[in-house]
This record gives structure tokens, C-alpha cells and sequence, in this order.
């Protein structure tokens, strides 16, 4: 592969990343079960499956945990191989993953092991020390948080290959990395960058003194009940039971199977199904993770769905965009997975349909 098509892959991962932005649910009335008025789940997969680029969707709506929609379209693999997806498969959630980060991090706060003022440089002092990270005493765990540190994204240094499957990475070579690229905003300005996430991931080890699967499983994962849910670490990593699988243009341009992934690349690895995913956003929006306080500290939400009530949360990567939707009263979740075919940059149509399917289908009287 050439140096520039390494670059072309990698910035589209940061496209598909950088389009992501996290989200929670704003004010609205609240959606009883017996009132909620849904549209047809499985005629929306088919449409986001006559999308360009995509090679299968699936997607499950569920009220009070309840499921009581689903939808699978397209195939399990390319050119209509493999049969259709299980609704109920395991797919990877990519940035949506940051907000699951965010909330651990928010609950380090909560019990007093760090304060939302706390500078980079008194959490971790070697990125003072050893210059990994320019003015990391005057950046703050908040700014982390919400993507205002100004830190480059290590992405944009083209030092990291979409279909490396043997070099494994540690985060350090991740921040060493982005501080080879110009700094392109002051701490304070927003500025969406992974590597904020890299570095609240280095803080969860540092300070619980476990590694970010073990705190995400035992703070997220099993009190939620979300038993399909797990954090993918490896260098060549694979989903677990049958799922879709996404594609990627190689140097050539032809659809190269990322079923398999470099975990080790990024901070965005949680491999979920529509159920778990859905738990999450409903135990976030209910109040059961965070205290007000801090789940005000959150990503900012993107304008929502069905006249205030619905947001959304979303994440793209390599072959998948996947996007859940939630009520503002967390009754409600709509989650939607789509493989693709395309690279992020040429993705922006699916999104788009995604959204569509949403409305369709959680505000059908509009």
C-alpha cells in the first residue's frame, strides 16, 4: 500500500470519526408504552439498504426495554452473500464508544479520585515531562472531554494503516503520534480529536489501576445487564458470532473485508447488539450512571428527532456507521447498524439515511 492511500484510509477514519459527534437526549414529553405509535422497522432497513454503500442494515426499536420492533436488510456479506443479518447480532458501535468513556471518567469524578479541573499535566505528568503533549498544563480533563483541548487527532499524522492487522499499539504511540501534527486550536476551542479519548482512557488505567476493558465491564457492561457488549483490545481483532461484515477500498479502490480490525488504533473498540447499546443509552438518559451534575458535562447534543423528544448518538469507522437513537425520558431507543461497502468520506449519504429511518419510524405522524 502506498503512503498516500495509508493517509487516504486513515483520514477517512477520522471522517467517519469527526462526523460522529456524541449526543444525549434533550427535554420532552415523556413516551408511554402503550401510547408510542412506531413505523415500520423493517421496510426502514430496506431503505437504508438501497443506500449506495451499504451492504446490509439492521436495526431494533424497544420501549421500556421491551423490544418491540426489528429489521434486517441486504446481505451478511458482499454481493449478496451470506443470507441476511441477524437483527440481534454484535456490531462495532465505533465512537459511540467515547460517550461510554466519558461516563466513566464522569464517575472517577464522582467518587473523588479526579475533578473536572484537574490539569494533563497532575493526571498524567510524563506528558508534561517528556513534551508528548504541547501546553498540557493549562489543558483540563474537562476540555477532554468535550473536545477542547486543542490537541491534534494521531489520525491525521498518516503514521497508521487501516488494514495493519500485525503492529500493535500502545496509547502512548498514539499521542506521540498526534504530536507530530500542527496544532490547529488553543485549549478552550473545539476541536474534535481522538486522541482527547486516548488520554481519558490513559487516566481510567492510572487511576483504577485496571485496563479500559476491565473498568468498562465492571462500571457499564454487567450492571447494565449488557451481557454482548465487550471492549475489542487486540491487534487483529474479530466480532464474536454471526454479524455483518463491513468493507473498505483498498490501494486499488476494490471493497477489502475489515471484519477483523486493528483495536490497538484509536479509542473507539466497544462491539455491541442493538439490546445492549440501547441499555446504555437508557440507564445514561434515566439518571442511573451519572448524577445531574455531572451528566451535564457530557458531549453536547445534535439537534434531535420528533419535535425535541429523540437524539441520537453516532459513530462511523471502517466498513460501519452505527447510530442510536433515545428519548429524552430514556423509555425509548432506536438502534441502527449499517455495513458498508465505502469509505467515510463517502458515507455521509447513509447518515443521512439512517436519520430518515428514524423519523420514519419514531415520529411517523410527521
Amino acid at each position: 500500500m502506498t503512503s498516500a492511500h495509508r493517509r487516504k484510509t486513515i483520514s477517512a477514519m477520522a471522517a467517519g470519526v469527526a462526523c460522529a459527534v456524541l449526543a444525549l437526549s434533550v427535554q420532552g414529553p415523556a413516551a408511554a408504552a402503550d401510547q408510542v405509535k412506531l413505523g415500520d422497522v423493517q421496510q426502514a432497513m430496506k431503505d437504508v439498504a438501497k443506500t449506495d454503500g451499504v451492504v446490509g442494515a439492521i436495526g431494533e426499536v424497544y420501549v421500556d426495554g421491551k423490544r418491540v420492533g426489528q429489521g434486517t436488510a441486504g446481505s451478511r456479506l458482499l454481493n449478496g452473500k451470506g443470507g441476511r443479518i441477524p437483527p440481534d447480532s454484535r456490531y462495532r458501535i465505533a465512537s459511540q464508544t467515547k460517550l461510554m468513556e466519558a461516563a466513566v471518567i464522569l464517575q472517577l469524578v464522582g467518587e473523588g479520585k479526579l475533578s473536572l479541573d484537574d490539569k494533563l499535566s497532575d493526571v498524567l505528568p510524563e506528558m508534561a515531562e517528556h513534551d508528548y503533549v504541547d501546553r498540557a498544563g493549562e489543558i483540563t480533563v474537562q476540555q477532554l472531554i468535550r473536545h477542547t483541548s486543542g490537541i491534534p487527532d494521531f489520525i491525521e499524522s498518516g503514521k497508521f494503516d487501516v488494514f495493519d492487522f500485525t503492529t500493535a499499539y500502545q496509547p502512548i504511540d498514539l499521542v506521540k503520534a498526534a504530536r507530530t501534527v500542527p496544532r490547529k486550536g488553543e485549549p478552550g476551542e473545539y476541536l474534535y480529536s481522538t486522541t482527547n479519548y486516548v488520554l481519558l482512557g490513559m487516566i481510567i488505567e492510572r487511576l483504577t489501576g485496571h485496563d479500559r476493558a476491565g473498568e468498562f465491564k465492571r462500571r457499564l457492561f454487567t450492571p447494565l445487564g449488557m451481557n454482548r457488549t465487550y471492549l475489542a483490545t487486540k491487534v487483529s481483532d474479530q466480532i464474536k458470532g454471526p454479524h455483518g461484515h463491513g468493507y473498505h477500498p483498498d490501494a486499488k479502490g476494490l471493497p477489502r473485508d475489515v471484519d477483523r480490525l486493528n483495536a490497538t488504533i484509536g479509542a473507539e473498540g466497544a462491539i455491541s447488539t442493538a439490546h445492549d447499546a440501547s441499555a446504555f443509552y437508557r440507564a445514561l438518559n434515566q439518571g442511573r450512571l451519572l448524577p445531574p451534575d455531572l451528566q451535564r458535562q457530557l458531549p453536547r447534543p445534535r439537534p434531535s428527532l420528533c419535535g425535541g423528544t429523540v437524539a441520537s448518538a453516532a459513530g462511523g469507522m471502517p466498513g460501519i456507521n452505527s447510530v442510536t437513537f433515545s428519548s429524552a425520558d430514556g423509555r425509548l431507543q432506536f438502534a441502527v447498524a449499517a455495513t458498508l461497502k465505502i469509505d467515510n468520506e463517502q458515507a455521509m449519504a447513509v447518515g443521512d439515511a439512517i436519520n430518515k429511518a428514524a423519523e420514519a419510524v419514531l415520529c411517523p405522524s410527521q
